[in-house]
């Protein structure tokens, strides 16, 4: 058994002085103040006041495999991702092949179970012609079906109406969606090349995948949902209007239908473009001020409900393309916790609140079993951070198979000291065990 004592415990909307007893892969004690004289410790771990989190569930990733592992592998960014706090991911389909069929994700969740450092799961991809799979799917295989309402990076948009109407009305799971109005989309690309040609600057990116094309696809999903009774998550929201979609009356458990917002949309806007170009090349695109402020207050009052990373890795060579050839999307899992951590420091949220969003939110909303609070029985996915501990992203710190991130040369006054995934210390002072291998996520299935 370890006994972790001394721990500022950050769970369920308070922070206390504390306790927690790991047994295995699980929680077994929590106590406030002071543990009871045991016998059977092996370890015991003084945080001296440093902060525990549970660990945090990062519901949008994309770790490349199989067959872009040129760019990233599920065990290159599962190292980033324990290094950076995150115990448990969910994966997006658009891989070579896609993860469109049962077959293509039981290969994944064969290949994690060989690679993993953290726990996962995977989306089933949704396309225009395999929307009739969904009554067959084994729903213990996937957190929920993907639909990109906007092709982003692949070839997986689903444009056709009827199939999207099947699909709400038939996905036995909960639907994320990607939205943008792709005929919004190549008009905008349409005008833009004509007036620019190839020499068109970063700048003008959230230009073309407009305000316009984010609220019409989202408000789409969000009528769609509503005429189906569908559950549904729309992800990576990134202007104001569309907060007015959302609702933060009613208990997340009751939602049907719930928003996430993605790190680099809290941290970034539009100025960064021309000094970090492609590097904050994303879609949804980084937006203005306003509506970075924006999502911050609506995460606050929770019209937003969870906080993600929507990790997608590129290889500099890639990124280094003109406008029209890099690809969009940049890798965040290994930041987002500190990051995160110093909107803290700024006052932007509270420390609560981002363990609500990070940790408590995608486990209820996800319906994933025993994870994502610090509570008996649970499994011990925790993580232990020191608020005072400065510290600088540079090349030769950064986990990433790319090899690069948006944030280098950028200081941070928070570190992730150690992440236990399973009750297993994973990483700890900076060093991870890459033999570590997790777990299959499981799933609250009704």
């Amino acid at each position: 058994m370890i006994l972790i004592k001394n721990a500022r415990i950050v769970n369920e909307n308070e922070q206390f002085i504390g306790a927690v007893l790991i047994k295995g892969e699980y929680i077994k004690n929590i106590w406030r103040g002071d543990a009871p004289v045991l016998t059977g410790v092996k370890k015991e771990i003084d945080l001296n006041g440093k902060f525990l989190l549970p660990g945090i569930i990062d519901d949008q990733v994309h770790f490349r495999e199989p067959g872009l592992t040129h760019k990233a592998n599920i065990h290159s960014e599962s190292v980033a991702a324990v290094a950076g706090g995150i115990t448990s991911f969910l994966e997006m389909p658009n891989t070579n092949p896609q993860t469109t069929t049962e077959t293509a994700l039981i290969e994944k969740l064969t290949i994690a179970a060989k690679s993993s450092v953290v726990n996962y799961g995977f989306y089933f991809g949704a396309t225009n012609d395999n929307f009739h799979l969904l009554k067959s799917l084994n729903t213990s295989l996937a957190c929920g079906v993907k639909v990109f309402m906007g092709s982003s990076t692949g070839n997986m948009l689903v444009d056709n109406e009827q199939t999207l109407r099947r699909i709400f009305e038939q996905s036995p799971l909960l639907i994320a969606t990607h939205c943008e109005d792709e005929a919004t989309i190549r008009e905008n690309n349409r005008i833009y090349s004509q007036k620019y040609g190839t020499d068109i600057a970063f700048r003008y990116h959230p230009e073309i995948r407009s305000h316009q094309a984010c609220y019409l696809s989202s408000s789409l999903a969000v009528n769609l949902a509503k005429e189906y009774n569908a559950h549904l998550h729309v992800l990576h929201l990134s202007t104001k209007k569309e907060m007015e979609l959302f609702r933060n009356d009613i208990p997340l458990s009751e939602k049907h239908i719930t928003a996430e917002v993605c790190v680099h949309h809290l941290w970034f806007n539009d100025t960064y473009y021309d000094s970090k170009g492609s590097f904050i090349k994303w879609n949804p695109a980084i937006k203005s001020e306003t509506d970075r402020l924006a999502l911050i207050d609506s995460l606050n009052h929770d019209y937003i409900d969870v906080v993600a990373t929507d990790h997608a890795p590129h290889t500099y060579e890639e990124k280094m393309l003109d406008y029209w050839k890099a690809p969009s999307g940049g890798p965040m899992v290994q930041h987002a916790l500190v990051t995160m951590l110093e909107l803290v420091k700024q006052k932007a949220l509270s420390l609560e609140k981002l363990v609500q969003k990070m940790c408590h939110n995608p486990a209820v909303r996800f319906s994933i079993a025993k994870r994502g609070f610090i509570r008996e029985g649970y499994f011990a996915d925790l993580v232990v951070v020191d608020l005072e501990n400065e510290w600088t992203v540079q090349k030769d710190n950064i986990l990433y198979k790319c090899g690069w991130s948006p944030l280098e040369a950028q200081k941070f006054s928070s570190k992730v000291l150690a992440t236990v995934v399973n009750g297993y210390f994973v990483h700890e002072n900076g060093i991870v065990d890459r033999n570590y291998r997790a777990r299959k996520l499981d799933y609250i299935r009704k």
